[in-house]
């Protein structure tokens, strides 16, 4: 299990971050990503795994004026 945006969720052990990043629903190109308290570059996206226990926020960033 682990917790995004303070949610559990089951399933996304073992996972590439772009793929459970995509399960969410989320788009790729406009958020910030935490694993375990530690900002995650979005070039390390693809080689980056999700693993039980890790605990991730995700940042959505939203223009407009």
């Amino acid at each position: 299990m682990v917790c995004i945006n303070g949610e559990s969720k089951t399933g996304y052990d073992g996972m590439p971050l772009p793929d459970v990043l995509e399960k969410e629903k989320y788009d790729i190109k406009r958020i910030a990503v935490e694993i375990n308290g530690e900002i995650i570059s979005r070039s390390l996206f693809s080689e980056t795994v999700v693993h039980s226990g890790d605990h991730l926020e995700v940042v959505s960033f939203v223009g407009g004026g």
